[in-house]
């Protein structure tokens, strides 16, 4: 659909709407604001009843059998209503204001009705029927325009095409606000804090993760969200089947273009659950393997006595796995003699002095 709107002695500005903008189909509203309305082959129009997306919390109130079947009856409780006839109120408004069909319009917030370029033409809802932009440039040479100013001639026959790109904020917005890319920040944010909680000190997880955490709840709160879902691929982390499930049920809408596409969610589904096995298997080999520190691996290490105390030849110093230990021996201590740890208490090591070698005696000699 093209529509855009033509001012006294400047540029024709062109505005592109592919497809509805907004819960309440804007692109209908913009077409019916616009000095011209063009659509393309192909292209349908209408079904601008207002909805937000995801539901009002709660059901609507169950209307009476003989309302049910009135067209012009909207569905829904009194803030629906409001909004509807709101709605409608500004659609007339434009089509009058435009000089188009506004019976038709009307419908259209009411009744959610929709037409192809071809029977929008016939009922002139629209001005013209365009291939592209140039075809449209082309019927719009020569046409007169009131405006605000006073009347507009148009010359577009040979006019520039100069485009207007959205910045680089719209396009990461648009980007970030994809269900897909919403669901795929979520598990990457996810499991970079499991990293990070699990090893502390490593920094990228936790960074990582927490800026892919911010973008993904950024982009859900921008999304019509089933929370049930969110609850479900939290416990997916220990689950895959809580995690796919989560993952189907989470946007909640049937507007197109805001599902997750199985060819998504299966690959994720199966990398969770590779990442889950994999943390299994390094616990698992982590439990079976030998202690490294703590009082098992202290009990039997042999050491050097570093110093004795002056006032008891029994006790002294050793330095044992990068800390200084005070012992204690049942016989008089030497510095620089070897000792085994056979007990601890508290902060002090019960050792006992190890037998000297025959190599350690000749050189005790010389």
């Amino acid at each position: 659909m093209l529509a855009g709107p033509a001012l006294a002695a400047a540029p024709v500005t062109l505005l592109r709407v592919d497809g509805a903008i907004g819960p309440a189909s804007a692109g209908t509203y913009m077409l019916y604001a616009s000095h011209v309305a063009a659509m393309a082959p192909g292209t349908n129009l209408g079904a601008a009843t207002p909805v937000q997306i995801g539901g009002m919390p709660g059901a609507p109130p169950e209307q009476p059998q003989g309302e049910r079947d009135e067209p012009s009856k909207p569905p829904g409780d009194a803030m629906c209503r409001k909004q509807v006839n709101d709605a409608a109120a500004y659609i007339r408004g434009l089509a009058q204001l435009r000089e188009r069909n506004a019976e038709w319009a009307e419908q259209a917030v009411r009744e959610a009705v929709s037409l192809s370029a071809s029977e929008a033409l016939e009922q002139k809802l629209i001005d013209y029927l365009a291939r592209d932009v140039a075809d449209l440039l082309r019927q719009l040479d020569g046409t007169t325009l009131a405006t605000v100013e006073g009347d507009a001639t148009l010359s577009t026959a040979e006019a520039p095409l100069i485009e207007h790109a959205p910045d680089w904020r719209v396009r990461l917005l648009a980007v970030i606000t994809n269900p897909s890319v919403a669901l795929i920040l979520m598990m990457i944010g996810i499991y970079g804090l499991i990293l990070e909680f699990s090893n502390p000190g490593i920094g990228a997880g936790g960074v990582l993760g927490g800026i892919c955490l911010i973008l993904a709840l950024y982009s859900l709160q921008l999304l019509p969200v089933n929370y049930a879902g969110v609850a479900l691929i939290l416990l997916g982390i220990g689950g895959v089947a809580a995690f796919v499930a989560g993952a189907v049920i989470l946007i909640d809408t049937e507007v197109p273009g805001f599902g997750i596409p199985l060819s998504l969610i299966v690959p994720l589904g199966m990398v969770s659950a590779l990442l889950v096995f994999g943390i299994v298997a390094m616990a698992l080999k982590a439990r079976r393997q030998r202690l490294v520190g703590g009082d098992s691996e202290l009990i039997g290490s042999l050491a050097q006595i570093t110093s004795v105390s002056v006032q008891d030849s029994h006790s002294g110093w050793l330095h044992l796995q990068g800390e200084n230990w005070q012992v204690h021996s049942a016989s008089p201590l030497q510095a620089g003699q070897q000792v085994r740890v056979i007990a601890r208490h508290g902060l002090q090591l019960e050792v006992a002095a190890q037998p000297s070698t025959h190599r350690e005696e000749l050189n005790h000699g010389l």
